[in-house]
C-alpha cells in the first residue's frame, strides 16, 4: 500500500495554517504548568504545551509563549518562575488556567487553587502540584517576530509528592501526567511499553548487520 500525500508549504502560510498542522504533527506534548510572580504581587499560573528539557547538567527546563503574555513577563521582572506539573486529576483545573484574565486577575483564585512560598524564588509554587520545581530564568529567546519565545530556566530546587514515587524515581503510573494535542483535544497517558536500547552487537544478533 503507498500512502498519498498532501504538501504544504510554510514559507507565507495563511492564517495560523502552521499552528494547526505543528500543533497536530508534534503530539502529545507535555504540559509546563507555569506560576510566577507580578510586579504587583498578583501570583499568576498558565499551561505552556511547547516544552522540554534542555539540558540535565545543568537541570534546565523551558517553555514557549507565543508573543509576549504575563507568564514570560513575570519571570523576566522577577528572574524566576516555577513550573509545575499536574495529573489527571487537575486537568479540569489546569485547563481553568488557560483563561485570559486581566492581568491584575490571579488565575489561582479563580480556578480554586492554593499559591504556595516557593524555598529559593519569589514565584510561588502550586500548592496542588504533586510536582513543582523552583527555577531561575536563565535567557528568553525570541524567534522570527517574537511569536515565539522560548524562557529558559535553571532549576535549583524539586519538590515532588511522595504519592508519585517509587523508590527515588517519578513513576509514570502514579502520576498520571497529561498530554497535549491538537485544539482542545488532551490526552491520558494510555498503555506504557518498556523497550531496551540496544546496542550494536545487540543488532548484529538479530541479523539486521548490513551486507
Amino acid at each position: 500500500m503507498t500512502d498519498r500525500y498532501r504538501t504544504f508549504d510554510l514559507d507565507a502560510p495563511e492564517g495560523r495554517e502552521a499552528y494547526f498542522l505543528l500543533t497536530g504533527i508534534v503530539v502529545p506534548r507535555p504540559i509546563a504548568w507555569i506560576s510566577t510572580l507580578a510586579a504587583d504581587g498578583t501570583a499568576n499560573i498558565a499551561p505552556f504545551s511547547f516544552t522540554t528539557v534542555l539540558s540535565s547538567n545543568p537541570p534546565v527546563v523551558c517553555f514557549v509563549s507565543s508573543g509576549v503574555k504575563d507568564s514570560m513577563r513575570n519571570a523576566q521582572h522577577q528572574g524566576d518562575f516555577v513550573y509545575n506539573v499536574g495529573g489527571e486529576d487537575l486537568l479540569e483545573s489546569m485547563n481553568l488556567t488557560a483563561a485570559d484574565l486581566n492581568r491584575d486577575e490571579s488565575e489561582f483564585s479563580w480556578a480554586g487553587l492554593t499559591p504556595v512560598p516557593s524555598d529559593l524564588i519569589k514565584s510561588p509554587r502550586l500548592g496542588e502540584a504533586p510536582i513543582s520545581m523552583e527555577c531561575t530564568l536563565l535567557d528568553v529567546i525570541s524567534f522570527g517576530g517574537g511569536d515565539g519565545n522560548m524562557v529558559a530556566g535553571e532549576v535549583l530546587r524539586i519538590h515532588i509528592a511522595e504519592r508519585v514515587m517509587t523508590g527515588d524515581r517519578v513513576d509514570p503510573e502514579k502520576l498520571r501526567p497529561i498530554c497535549r494535542l491538537s485544539g482542545s483535544t488532551y490526552a491520558t497517558l494510555g498503555e506504557i511499553i518498556s523497550l531496551k536500547r540496544p546496542n550494536r552487537q545487540d543488532l548484529i544478533d538479530r541479523g539486521m548487520q548490513p551486507e
